[in-house]
């Protein structure tokens, strides 16, 4: 199954975005996030991906510090890329976290995980990518499994404007190191493929 867009008033603004958002009934078990200005329902992922998010959390719960946690289902605000998106991990501060009732502002998060789905791998590359480096997210770790000739892990940091910096790239079954504050290797064998 593939992603849905939900059409908007193209004059409609952040606000009003929002507030659609909050206040629809979406399919149950699907992920609803607005990209670019478009509200996108993406239907719950596959197994794998479940897995391989699991996978990530496991060793990130190792290093985090007591005061973070390690979020699956929370919505991060970039208002200046019209961005309400939902990352498969997230890692901020569990404080500023547990006080929002929908969404935290994305500049709370430390790091944010993807992992990609064939129906909106270039979200997650491209749209999303730009999304978070405007936010200031330290680090946005991109697991592609839908890669053109291989399944990737790519690690971006030092944002400037709404581009990151590639700081590791790797194909599936070698390691990958997300430096200080986190000082952790992810093991990409550890990952299910096709």
């Amino acid at each position: 199954m593939s992603a849905l867009t939900v059409s908007q008033d193209p004059g409609q603004g952040w606000d009003d975005l929002v507030r659609f958002w909050e206040g629809m009934e979406w399919p149950e078990g699907s992920k609803v996030e607005i990209i670019e200005g478009i509200v996108t329902v993406s239907p719950a992922p596959a197994a794998r991906h479940n897995v391989i998010a699991a996978r990530i959390q496991r060793r990130l719960y190792s290093v985090i510090p007591e005061d973070w946690e390690i979020f699956q289902t929370l919505a991060v605000a970039v208002p200046s890329r019209l961005g309400m998106l939902v990352p498969d991990l997230v890692v901020a501060p569990l404080q500023e976290c547990a006080e929002s009732d929908t969404h935290v502002p994305a500049a709370l998060a430390e790091l944010v995980v993807e992992v990609t789905s064939k129906s909106n791998a270039s979200h997650d590359r491209i749209s999303k990518a730009a999304a978070y480096a405007a936010a200031g997210i330290p680090f946005y770790l991109l697991v592609d499994s839908w890669a053109p000739d291989r399944p990737t892990v790519t690690l971006y940091g030092e944002p400037k404007g709404d581009v990151y910096r590639p700081l590791v790239t790797a194909k599936f079954g070698e390691p990958v190191k997300i430096p200080a504050p986190f000082n952790v290797v992810i093991e990409t064998s550890e990952f299910p493929v096709d």
